[in-house]
């Protein structure tokens, strides 16, 4: 085997690399470059070869042959005068070319395999067997179908003449006449019979290459002919799915007369079989026009057709398909939804609701466990923004209990007894967002329910909304919220008429809104309107005092949850709970408990260390100190750089330990995926640790 040395690692180098690692008579001795972190030395190393910046250091009788990479005619020179005499020299040029056809030839390599495994793929998925010989009669080809119709495994058939395989088979007459023989019967030799047809395989310049047998099993296919065939069977069956159907089936021949009807159809229309089997299709019509005789005069479908059936006048809509056999139209068939029982349906879901909605906001002050001064300013301001009409916005990390507050807040209003919407801003996509905030009128686009609907502002008009994750509004929705703040009125989608509401508006963020206004991605006029009561909700990490209490409160709250009798958690576990940081708040509070009660043997009445998930700070006492190296107080920077260094090193952190991905480090972080790329772009990381 022959030693490589190669110099410039590089892009070329790096793929060169690639390719030499994989041979089996080229050793890749050492690879050279200047730059210590260039890509191919950084690959060279993990692959355990030797690297070095200077390649004198290596150039030694051991090396077989240099290959030159940087593009530099000095370095060129210079290996050329001071290499070994034996030691092959390739200019980069050359080893690119040699590279280029390689990987050109590995392309086409795959490439015919690829073709080759869809050859087979299709060959081995029909029905029929197929057996392909050569011009010397001998098999190439031999299908899983043809395995199963002859008892033989495919690999005890290639490369045998066909005769050996196959007794008494014509392909060998088929290569010598060229003519193609079909729907020929044939017994094999484990007495199986099938239709086989023959085919001699030709090319273009009629040079003779091979020839194709394809064949079917005779039994298959008489046992196929007769369930086509075995009509009274099939009319069983028909009937009994038919009659199984709540929806009303009609068939009608022809002519137009009924000739065949469901027990949905009696129910709904209030018609008997003898009333209408052998009568005109506009016997069950009480209103409009019969879908059955427009069908047999135009042979085409009609879907969705509103009428009135029977003489109940039920209010229904129609399907009626035609019934064509062979190009002849036989007749059609019908199916009835009834609209009466939709509706019903319909209403009682819209009843549910509401009901739901009017319930949801269950929270009270009392709910809220604070005794810190911020959390206890927080709660003081609530109450008061409780009293007025003013819109609130809650501002705090995700997990602090923001939609806890705006229960409280609505529940201490006067608004208390009307309805309290919850929305998600991030949770529903902007294309709905819109027309389920302000709703729509009828036709406002494709797929509108008739009448429109009622949006979200609406339903909560005399009440309370709460918008959580408003920043993730788009331009377009933060426009016509600002007109609900302004005007007090909505405007439906596909609608002219504005509507007056009277709504109070809570609104909820966990992003920097003011960074939003400064990138464009928020509207200043709305930041102003919805910041006229700001209340900012501390962290769990800055309120460790209420940890005990909420534990108390949460407990209860599992225990209630899941059947068990739990009666509190150990000093130790306090102790060990007031050491993390808590970066989901309480929300990551109410999980770790939840999952220790879960675990927990029905005998413990106590959560303990034990039953704890390990809880490790994101960052050591080190890293907190100066997550990229500086002595904050001996670096003469302000606070606030200081503090974008640390979100910037955890932001990187984060990124590293989930090997760049993005969704998942802006899920960790309590960020928006929004809100993680302009941070990304703000601190400008390296494309590499983006990835």
């Amino acid at each position: 085997m022959q030693n490589v040395m190669i110099v410039g690692a590089g892009k070329g180098g790096t793929a060169l690399l690639k390719i030499l690692k994989e041979s089996e008579v080229l050793n890749v001795y050492a690879v050279i470059d200047r730059h210590e972190d260039a890509p191919g030395i950084l690959m060279a190393k993990r692959e355990g070869i030797k690297t070095g910046t200077d390649w004198n250091m290596f150039l030694s009788d051991q090396i077989d042959i240099v290959i030159e990479l940087t593009g530099s005619e000095r370095v060129f020179q210079e290996i050329r005068s001071k290499k070994h005499k034996k030691t092959i020299l390739i200019p980069g040029s050359v080893a690119f070319l040699v590279s280029k056809l390689m990987e050109e030839k590995e392309e086409l390599l795959q490439k015919h395999q690829y073709e080759s495994y869809l050859q087979e793929l299709i060959f081995n998925a029909t029905n029929d067997g197929m057996v392909v010989i050569n011009r010397q009669g001998d098999v190439i080809l031999f299908n899983r179908r043809a395995e199963e119709m002859m008892d033989l495994k495919k690999e005890r058939a290639i490369g045998k003449y066909i005769a050996e395989v196959i007794p008494h088979t014509r392909l060998p007459i088929i290569l010598e006449t060229r003519r193609i023989e079909t729907n020929q019967e044939m017994v094999l030799g484990n007495g199986r019979k099938i239709i086989t047809t023959r085919i001699p395989i030709i090319e273009e310049n009629g040079t003779l290459i091979g020839a194709l047998a394809v064949f079917k099993d005779i039994t298959e296919v008489v046992n196929l002919a007769e369930e086509i065939t075995n009509l009274k069977e099939i009319q069983t069956m028909l009937q009994a799915i038919i009659d199984s159907s709540d929806d009303a089936i009609s068939v009608v021949d022809e002519s137009g007369r009924g000739i065949m009807i469901n027990p949905a159809y009696t129910r709904i229309t209030g018609l008997s079989q003898a009333e209408v089997i052998g009568q005109p299709a506009t016997t069950d019509i009480s209103e409009g026009e019969s879908m059955h005789m427009k069908v047999l005069q135009t042979r085409r479908a009609v879907r969705g057709a509103h009428m009135r059936v029977g003489p109940n006048k039920r209010e229904v809509i129609v399907n009626v398909a035609p019934i064509i056999v062979s190009g002849k139209l036989k007749g059609s068939v019908g199916v009835i939804h009834d609209m009466s029982e939709m509706k019903s349906l319909s209403r009682e879901l819209n009843q549910a609701r509401q009901l739901i909605r009017k319930l949801e906001a269950k929270y009270t002050f009392e709910d809220i466990i604070g005794k810190s001064d911020e959390m206890m300013l927080a709660i003081e301001q609530a109450k008061l923004g409780a009293k007025t009409p003013a819109t609130v916005l809650l501002r705090g990390e995700s997990g602090t209990g923001k939609e806890l507050f705006a229960h409280a807040i609505h529940n201490a209003s006067d608004r208390k007894y009307n309805k309290f919407i919850r929305v998600n801003c991030a949770a529903i996509s902007e294309s709905l967002l819109e027309s389920e905030l302000f709703g729509y009128e009828a036709g406002a686009f494709s797929g509108a329910l008739r009448g429109g609907k009622t949006g979200l502002f609406e339903e909560a008009n005399n009440g309370s909304i709460f918008l959580d994750e408003i920043g993730e509004l788009s331009a377009n929705t933060q426009a016509k919220l600002l007109r609900v703040l302004q005007e007090s009125e909505i405007l439906r989608v596909g609608g002219t008429k504005p509507i007056a509401i009277n709504v109070r508006i809570i609104a909820a963020t966990n992003v920097n809104l003011e960074k939003g206004i400064a990138k464009g991605t928020f509207r200043e006029d709305l930041y102003y309107r919805l910041n006229r009561m700001p209340i900012h909700i501390p962290p769990l990490r800055k309120r460790k005092e209420e940890i005990p209490a909420l534990c108390e409160r949460l407990i209860l709250k599992i225990n209630r949850d899941y059947g068990r009798n739990v009666e509190g958690i150990t000093s130790a576990a306090i102790t060990k709970f007031m050491e993390y940081d808590w970066p989901g708040n309480v929300r990551e509070l109410e999980n770790i408990l939840g999952r220790a009660i879960i675990f927990m043997n029905y005998y413990e009445t106590f959560i303990d260390v034990r039953h704890l998930p390990e809880l490790k700070n994101r960052l050591t006492e080190s890293e907190v100190f100066d997550m990229r190296g500086h002595n904050p107080i001996t670096s003469g920077r302000t606070l606030t750089k200081l503090m974008e260094e640390y979100e910037a090193g955890i932001i990187q952190q984060t990124l590293s330990r989930f090997k760049g991905n993005k969704t998942l480090t802006a899920k960790t972080l309590g960020l928006s995926v929004r809100n993680l790329y302009y941070k990304l772009e703000k601190y400008k990381f390296e494309n590499n640790s983006m990835q």
